[in-house]
């Protein structure tokens, strides 16, 4: 039997990289699907190809800042699907970069918005949709478990914040049947990833610093995702999830 049969998920940051993929995966496993991000003919694309594999998908267009947007989300999965169950609060950004002392508060006000204050939101409407219990994923990373690289304050404190949200909401409504996780990728293979890794030269160094010594595909980080969604985790919550090539161990 497929692992989310008869299951409603949301999937934010849904229009590539590792949304996509899970979108996909979750679809193939059975679960019905409410799709987000910026792009609305990237998601269009999406629902087409679930849909052409027997799936079933519908998809919003809008701005995870929003908190409207993210009511709107919970609303349109009760709406079309009758409950949700799995939200997959994947949308994120590498945002404000540089030294510290040149990140203006603009820039690092947005970059916490889209990657930690989104989540917040999101999971602020979510959960309570969730009567009979549910999984709440987000996606942090590395970078705001084993430190950051020079130039990422904002980025690392926004992931980091992300582990602390997953902790906090997992021990509040862990007695209500929510579980609440979060994946910390290594380096994957997005279109993030080939933004700010744009030469051999620094793909290579990038991948060099993995166990692994690559770097990771989506459908590798949705197969995770899929495991935190799925029953299979059943007596999994509040955890970190690495799933990064043993890029922090080798960093250890």
């Amino acid at each position: 039997m497929n692992r989310l049969q008869n299951k409603v998920a949301i999937i934010t940051g849904a229009s590539a990289g590792i949304g996509r993929a899970t979108a996909r995966l979750f679809a193939a496993e059975g679960a019905k699907l409410v799709v987000a991000a910026r792009r609305q003919a990237e998601l269009d694309s999406l629902v087409a190809e679930i849909e052409a594999a027997g799936g079933q998908a519908v998809a919003l267009a809008g701005d995870v800042q929003s908190e409207s947007f993210a009511k709107a989300l919970v609303d349109l999965a009760i709406s079309r699907f009758g409950k949700l169950d799995i939200a997959f609060n994947n949308a994120g950004t590498l945002g404000a970069m540089g030294p510290t002392d040149s990140i203006d508060a603009d820039g690092w006000n947005q970059t916490l918005a889209i990657n930690l204050t989104s989540a917040f939101l999101g999971a602020k409407y979510q959960i309570p949709a969730m009567g009979n219990g549910g999984s709440v994923i987000f996606t942090s990373t590395f970078v705001g478990y084993t430190g950051a690289f020079p130039g990422m304050a904002a980025y690392a404190a926004s992931k980091a914040g992300l582990i602390g949200l997953t902790q906090a909401l997992a021990t509040e409504y862990g007695p209500k049947g929510v579980r609440v996780n979060a994946v910390l990728p290594g380096a994957v293979e997005t279109e993030m990833y080939r933004a700010a890794n744009d030469t051999t030269d620094k793909q290579a160094f990038i991948n060099n610093l993995h166990a692994l010594k690559r770097a990771g595909q989506p459908d590798e980080l949705a197969k995770a995702v899929l495991f935190l969604a799925s029953d299979d985790s059943s007596f999994v919550t509040g955890t970190a999830s690495l799933v990064d090539g043993g890029l922090s161990a080798a960093r250890a």
